[in-house]
């Protein structure tokens, strides 16, 4: 499964969406499929939304990063996980901005008061972008669930399904998440969020990850809910999206590009020894 000896972690989270940090830029840790998910399991192991793998930078980068779900599968981007490895990257370089390289693309981070900021790089809204099976209008795409459907499918990154609703409260999301994650139009299935526009400056949001189930946040959601709501004609370019965890500070950019400012928070650190086998 990996090495038997000590891995050392940082716990962080980001409005509640936690992550478990393992930094692989001065020592070898091997893991497989099995370890990571052993690492994210909130019974048996330390316990988090996703694991984030700190390497060192290929090229210009301050470093480079890995995401991983609880299910041990890779992710494609995680704003408020970027937003803490950038976090602690700067706290040990002292410096106020840097990038991060991730599968996603370049990420550039800021530090912002007590907020840190990500540029979480072009929004993607092409049916192939997403991506779906087959072509269709991303800004009204022909999925539904129960009281929901009419979506708005974007790429941050990562592929979402946003729908717009009269109270994103009242939305059994546990039960209608997993089976819209897997909807046959999702070939790489996707995250669904659930939105509510309070006013064109302020929208409540709850989401499914993709893998990883109901969270308290997520920062490429809320990315995309954003985008959601100012493609149908509802929000404003720069919004605040509250998730269960808390405010996140989102703005569409004329150029195309998404930024998200938010706190983050070291939890604990310690060290974990996995299993041999």
């Amino acid at each position: 499964m990996s090495d038997t000896s000590a891995i050392p972690f940082i716990k962080m989270q980001g409005l509640g969406n936690d992550f478990v940090v393992i930094d692989r830029r001065d020592r070898e840790v091997v893991l497989d499929t099995q370890g990571l998910a052993a690492i994210a399991d909130r019974r048996l192991g330390i316990g988090c939304d996703q694991v984030l793998i700190i390497d060192p930078p290929a090229n210009g980068a301050a470093a480079d990063m890995l995401i991983f779900n609880p299910d041990g599968s890779e992710a494609e981007a995680c704003g408020n996980g970027t937003r803490c490895v950038a976090r602690l990257l700067m706290d040990e370089s002292g410096s106020e901005s840097l990038t991060i390289r991730t599968v996603a693309g370049d990420l550039t981070c800021a530090r912002s008061g007590t907020a840190v900021a990500v540029d979480m790089g072009l929004v993607r809204t092409e049916w192939s972008d997403i991506p779906l099976s087959q072509a269709a209008d991303t800004l009204h795409l022909p999925i539904e669930q129960g009281p929901l459907r009419d979506p708005v499918g974007v790429n941050i990154g990562n592929p979402h399904l946003v729908f717009i609703v009269d109270d994103a409260e009242a939305i059994d999301l546990p039960a209608l998440g997993p089976i819209l994650e897997h909807h046959p139009m999702l070939p790489e299935r996707a995250n669904i969020e659930v939105v509510t526009v309070h006013s064109p400056t302020h929208l409540r949001m709850r989401v499914w990850e993709r893998s990883a189930g109901i969270t308290q946040a997520c920062g490429s959601g809320a990315c995309a809910s954003a985008v959601a709501a100012i493609r149908r004609g509802l929000a404003e370019r720069s919004v605040t999206v509250t998730l269960d965890g808390g405010d996140l500070g989102i703005e569409w950019l004329e150029n195309g590009h998404i930024l998200m400012s938010g706190p983050t928070a070291v939890s604990f650190t310690g060290s974990i020894t996995l299993p041999a086998g």
